[in-house]
C-alpha cells in the first residue's frame, strides 16, 4: 500500500470527522432542517453519504454486488434514500460513521492497482477515495450552510480542486456539449499561503482562493458569488458549467443566494 493511499484515507477520515462534529449535537428536529439542496434535509445528506460510502466499499470488495445494485438503480425508480429514513437520528449517525470506518479500513487492504467500478468509467483506489473526500466535504458544506456554520478552508481542498480541474472535459459531456479546443490554467491560493497550479495558458485562466473554486465546481456556490478572477472566453465558458461530481448537473445554487 502506497503512502498516497494512507494520506488519502487520513484526509477522508478528517472530512468525516468535520461532518460528525456538525451533526452529533443536533436535536431530532434539527435533523429535518432543509439544506440548500432542494428537497434534502440534513438527515437526507447523511443518508446519501452513507449509501454511497457503502457502494464505494462494494465496488472495491464485492464487484458482483455492486454490479447487481447498479443494474437495480438503473432499472428502478425507487428512492434508495427512503429505506433509511426510518432510522432514528442517533442510529443514522452511527450507521454512517460505521460505514465510513469500514470503507477506510478496507481501502488500506487493497492493492493500489485495484480498479473500482462506478457510475461511469472505472477508477483507481486512489481516485475513488479522492472522490469520497470530495463528496463528504460537499455534503458537509450543505449541512453547514443549513446550520449557518462557517466552512473553513484546509489543505484537503487540494483533492477537490484537482478533481475540479481534471473534470473539465466531463463538465462539457454532462451538459452534452463538445469540449472546446484549448486549455485553461488554474492558480489557487491555499490556506497555508502557497499557490496550487494547473496548466500554463495565461490567456485563459482562473485564479483565486481554493475554497471559492471548490465551492463552484461542487455547485455549492454560483460562480457569480465566488471570489475568482476568470480571464478568457474558454475560462468563462468552462466555469459557467464546471462540475466535479458524477451524474447530471442538477439545479446548483442561484446567483446571490449566499452573498453576505
Amino acid at each position: 500500500m502506497g503512502v498516497e493511499i494512507v494520506e488519502l484515507v487520513r484526509d477522508l477520515r478528517a472530512e468525516a470527522e468535520v461532518l460528525r462534529l456538525l451533526v452529533e449535537p443536533l436535536a431530532d428536529a434539527d435533523w429535518l432542517t432543509p439544506t440548500p439542496a432542494p428537497g434534502w434535509s440534513i438527515a437526507d445528506q447523511v443518508i446519501h453519504l452513507g449509501l454511497f460510502d457503502q457502494r464505494a466499499l462494494w465496488s472495491m470488495t464485492d464487484v458482483e454486488r455492486f454490479a447487481d445494485d447498479l443494474e437495480n438503480l438503473m432499472s428502478s425508480r425507487t428512492d434508495i434514500h427512503q429505506q433509511e429514513r426510518v432510522r432514528t437520528h442517533p442510529n443514522l449517525l452511527q450507521w454512517w460513521v460505521d460505514g465510513n470506518d469500514s470503507l477506510c479500513a478496507s481501502v488500506q487492504l487493497l492493492s493500489p492497482d485495484t480498479r473500482c467500478q462506478w457510475y461511469g468509467p472505472s477508477m483507481s483506489v486512489a481516485s475513488m477515495v479522492t472522490a469520497r473526500i470530495m463528496e463528504t466535504w460537499a455534503h458537509a458544506h450543505d449541512i453547514a450552510d443549513a446550520l449557518h456554520a462557517a466552512v473553513h478552508p484546509t489543505l484537503r481542498l487540494r483533492h477537490i480542486a484537482h478533481i475540479g480541474v481534471r473534470a473539465r472535459p466531463f463538465s462539457y459531456a454532462a451538459h452534452r456539449r463538445e469540449l472546446p479546443v484549448g486549455e485553461v490554467s488554474v492558480r489557487l491560493n491555499a490556506s497555508d499561503w502557497t499557490i496550487w497550479r494547473w496548466g500554463d495558458d495565461a490567456s485563459n485562466s482562473v485564479t483565486g482562493d481554493a475554497l471559492d473554486f471548490c465551492q463552484v465546481v461542487t455547485h455549492r456556490r454560483h460562480v457569480s458569488d465566488a471570489n475568482l478572477e476568470i480571464k478568457g472566453e474558454l475560462a468563462h465558458d468552462w466555469m459557467s458549467i464546471a462540475q466535479a461530481f458524477a451524474g447530471p448537473p442538477g439545479e446548483g445554487r442561484q446567483p446571490g443566494q449566499f452573498v453576505v
